[in-house]
């Protein structure tokens, strides 16, 4: 492992966990917009990691969810059909919340390894100036 492969790896760990807030933050967001029954639901987005040969993490994509969505009964919707009836995305609020936890610890780790390995380069530059 080269004396910086420590910094790239924590960066694209960052790049990634940025990518999963993003993707979460707009599903958590449109959690409750609503459609007619004829149009598809809001598609939640969810980030798929790969490993990077060498170390680190990549998105390798998003993969979207199921437009059908639910049909709920919300007769006062300006955009409910003829039975009452409007369409909302299927997403799981509480397992949105506990990935959003996980992907803002693990920027956060990624950040520290980042700030940790700067700090022992400084240190080895600075025992090499004497």
């Amino acid at each position: 492992m080269g004396a910086f492969d420590l910094l790239n790896i924590a960066s694209s760990s960052m790049g990634f966990h940025q990518t999963w807030l993003d993707a979460l933050a707009n599903n958590i967001a449109n959690v409750n917009t609503a459609t007619s029954t004829s149009e598809n639901a809001f598609q939640a987005q969810y980030v798929v990691a790969q490993a990077k040969p060498g170390g680190g993490v990549q998105v390798a994509g998003v993969v979207e969810g199921d437009p059908t969505g639910r049909v709920v009964n919300d007769p006062d919707s300006p955009l409910a059909d003829a039975d009452g009836n409007v369409r909302e995305p299927d997403i799981d609020m509480s397992s949105q919340m506990t990935q959003l936890v996980m992907a803002q610890r693990g920027f956060q780790a990624s950040v520290q390894v980042t700030k940790d390995a700067q700090e022992t380069y400084e240190s080895a530059l600075s025992i090499g100036r004497g």
